[in-house]
């Protein structure tokens, strides 16, 4: 376990930081909590269920990226399944700004590459910024979504952004996080592309149509993979990169571990991930390999 998550564990009160201490060091521990291992540590500290997922958001922004702002965030996302995930902000030096990861994104991400279709509720340390609001209006669960801030009381995601915009303005009903398949395959022996492909067929990309997918081979031979999630604003969409650079940063590998790269898009759109994915993969490992196929 990294040490900054491990200090913000021994910052927690100490009976929350018994009780979680077990769960966080214990073998194949991924910066998620079952609903009983969360009711559990409920039931230890007598704290309720909002108040220890704001003391827990110290365990999530310990995981932050944030060499340019020095500014760290948190965000704990509880799915359909009410597991919790822990996400936070990432940032990558020698890029655009545009390429930031933030929290909220990093949160849902992880649960939606964890098998989640639906997000509950959100839990964050600051006030999401417009940006995170847009995004958090992409998933299926957007209408019911509620967001939990330190010092308030929950308000539903729609209070915070009234009269929103989002997919259903453009006729979309495939929504972020549904459960589904694009019917892609990939005739390749390549093993890192056809995880590539694999995540592709899970992205979400009713605008562009460029369903896409990214996976990472760690230095130790683990892959990461990570799907794209576009939105009705364009903008806030988060490309295949940041979400397996998310699905790693999580488990506790720094990015400097990544040894290989593979990019699967479709051919046939209108636009291309390609220039991003090589760009901000260079910024930081200037030798990455990068395999490509457009299908």
């Amino acid at each position: 376990m990294r040490a900054d998550v491990m200090d913000a564990l021994g910052q927690l009160p100490l009976e929350l930081s018994q009780a979680l201490k077990p769960v966080m060091t214990a073998p194949g521990f991924d910066a998620t909590l079952s609903k009983e291992e969360f009711e559990h540590l409920m039931a230890v500290t007598q704290l309720s269920d909002a108040d220890l997922r704001i003391q827990l958001l110290k365990v999530a922004a310990a995981y932050s990226i944030a060499s340019l702002s020095n500014f760290y965030v948190g965000a704990i996302a509880r799915g359909n399944s009410g597991r919790l995930y822990f996400g936070a902000n990432m940032e990558f030096e020698g890029t655009s700004m545009s390429q930031t990861v933030h929290a909220e994104q990093s949160a849902i991400s992880h649960a939606w590459l964890k098998g989640e279709t639906g997000i509950v509720d959100i839990t964050v340390n600051y006030s999401p910024c417009g940006h995170c609001r847009q995004f958090m209006n992409e998933l299926s669960t957007a209408q019911s979504l509620m967001v939990q801030l330190p010092e308030r009381a929950p308000k539903a995601l729609q209070t915070y952004l009234p009269e929103s915009f989002g997919p259903t303005d453009l006729g979309i009903t495939d929504l972020l996080l549904s459960d589904r398949s694009n019917g892609l395959s990939l005739d390749s022996d390549d093993a890192l592309l056809q995880a590539a492909c694999q995540a592709a067929d899970k992205s979400h990309a009713p605008y562009s149509k460029n369903f896409a997918g990214v996976a990472l081979k760690a230095k130790d031979g683990r892959v990461f993979t990570g799907m794209y999630a576009e939105n009705a604003a364009f903008n806030p969409s988060l490309p295949p990169l940041q979400v397996a650079m998310i699905h790693m940063n999580m488990a506790n590998y720094p990015l400097s571990d990544i040894a290989e790269a593979a990019l699967v898009e479709q051919k046939t759109s209108l636009v291309s991930l390609l220039a991003d994915t090589q760009n901000t993969l260079e910024s930081f490992l200037p030798d990455i390999q990068l395999s490509y196929a457009a299908i």
